[in-house]
């Protein structure tokens, strides 16, 4: 496996070997241990590119905390709404406001379910509901934070305490919670040494179970810890949960001599390794951010002030405290990584993504596969249950594309996901189908992905007005509207889904 990925830091088809094989977490969290810094970060790009990996760079956003009024608890998430941050519950905190005004904490998800549309990803969720904390948690100043930067247990000595009773009483709510999130987190950081910090690994299955009975996206919470036997542990706990995305969590929870390579060599095993290609951080300090994005990071969770999401990224030691806005730091921090590449992920990007789940639908996205691959990745199955996907208005269904398509040789201009679906539905029809995409990458893939999955022809054309000509007919399949229309100016004939 070592010379295999050592490969895949150039080689692209060392790469795509790697990510068709089935992969023993040990060998490559091994193989990784032995790069370079460098080496670690041109993997792990390497495996955010399509359609290796998820290659979106978005945040995720903590709008509540457990002080917060209930007015502002929801102004929070209007405006996460109106930016396009998926929403990022602290179940808690719910409860604790909804403690405050008469109500159940299912009563104040309704409210921000009902107001928001982008998808919410419920976390500090246990066996009976929300959990809930007392306030010497819920209004925790961070200290292992500020103080860091090794975890040693928490400063006050305190462990993982909760308020059963309070549980008990809203435990009946427990599946309602879950059926109005789009995905859920849990912890894995008690198999890891972290006991003191997160429930029992019963709690997380219980969970795990919960999530995938409503078909929802399941995050798995672990940290980088000593490097290497806890982050193997990490691994193969998430996985054996049945976890789309692995959120990796530095910080004080990195003990490790250097941490800013421990915490890149994490992130760039979880590329690899994460089975909804998406890979988070919840937890990690500003130098970590940084090189976890320099290795393929795509998911930073932040929030909002008194959120303690809100510090626990984009912070250093003596920094990192309660009551920080963590979210325009961050957004600052992915610019700096990434310049000119408009990022993170915005409202726009999202609502097009979503329109290519909804062309797609339930039925072909992650984690089904066409040929060797999924279609998409762990966000395309949490869009599914967001309300911006039910609100959507198709132009034209999935069937409605496929019908008015006329002729035995079909163009599709644009490579990515959307174009594998529609030419998957087109192959009982038509002998021939074109490929056209500017990126090399993304055309190459995506034909001998096709060639290998379809009984038709696929043929490859970098240039739109060479394989419209070579077409009877042609398909604009983006549903992104900056790229529809640079098609359109070439192919001004072409069918646009959007």
């Amino acid at each position: 496996m070592y010379e295999l990925i050592k490969d895949a830091v150039h080689d692209d088809d060392a790469a795509i070997e790697i990510s068709k094989m089935d992969k023993d977490v040990t060998s490559v969290v091994d193989a990784i241990s032995e790069l370079s810094l460098e080496e670690t970060m041109k993997l792990g790009m390497q495996f955010k590119r399509f359609p290796l990996g998820c290659d979106l760079t978005e945040v995720v956003v903590g709008t509540c905390a457990s002080d917060l009024e209930l007015m502002d608890l929801l102004g929070n998430c209007r405006l996460a709404d109106m930016i396009g941050a998926p929403i990022h519950i602290c179940a808690y905190a719910f409860s604790d406001i909804a403690e405050k005004f008469g109500m159940r904490g299912v009563e104040v998800m309704k409210k921000v379910h009902e107001i928001v549309d982008v998808p919410l990803d419920l976390d500090h969720f246990g066996e009976n509901g929300a959990m809930r904390l007392p306030k010497n948690i819920s209004g925790c100043g961070g200290e292992c934070y500020n103080k860091g930067p090794a975890f040693t247990e928490c400063p006050r000595g305190r462990i993982h305490e909760r308020l059963i009773d309070k549980e008990l009483a809203e435990k009946d709510d427990k599946e309602e919670w879950v059926k109005l999130s789009s995905s859920v987190a849990v912890n894995v950081t008690c198999e890891q040494t972290g006991d003191g910090h997160a429930a029992p690994l019963r709690e997380a299955e219980d969970i795990a179970n919960l999530a995938k009975k409503y078909g929802r996206g399941l995050e798995s919470i672990m940290f980088v810890g000593d490097g290497y036997d806890e982050v193997i542990t990490g691994f193969e706990k998430s996985i054996e949960i049945g976890a789309d995305v692995i959120v990796v969590e530095g910080g004080p929870f990195n003990r490790c001599e250097n941490t800013t390579e421990a915490y890149a060599k994490t992130i760039a095993a979880a590329r690899i390794l994460s089975p909804g290609k998406v890979v988070a951080t919840n937890g990690a300090y500003e130098h970590e951010v940084r090189a976890g994005l320099r290795s393929g990071l795509n998911m930073v969770i932040t929030g909002f002030p008194k959120n303690h999401h809100g510090y626990m990224c984009g912070f250093e030691p003596g920094t990192a405290r309660r009551g920080k806005f963590g979210l325009p730091r961050v957004i600052q921090i992915i610019n700096e990584e990434f310049p000119n590449r408009g990022l993170p992920v915005q409202r726009p990007d999202l609502l097009s993504l979503a329109t290519a789940v909804k062309i797609a639908g339930p039925e072909y996205v992650y984690p089904r596969k066409i040929g060797a691959y999924h279609v998409g990745d762990a966000h395309w199955a949490t869009l599914v249950n967001s309300r911006m996907y039910q609100n959507i208005e198709l132009k034209h269904t999935l069937n409605e594309i496929v019908a008015l398509a006329d002729g035995n040789t079909i163009a599709l201009h644009g490579g990515r996901f959307i174009s594998w679906v529609i030419a998957n539905e087109l192959d009982r029809y038509v002998d021939e189908i074109i490929i056209s995409d500017v990126d090399d990458w993304v055309l190459k893939n995506t034909v001998e992905n096709l060639q290998n999955a379809l009984d038709a022809t696929i043929i490859a054309e970098k240039d739109d007005n060479v394989a419209a000509n070579g077409a009877d007919f042609s398909i604009a399949s983006s549903t992104m509207i900056p790229v529809k229309e640079s098609i359109l100016k070439k192919v001004p004939n072409a069918l646009t889904i959007v």
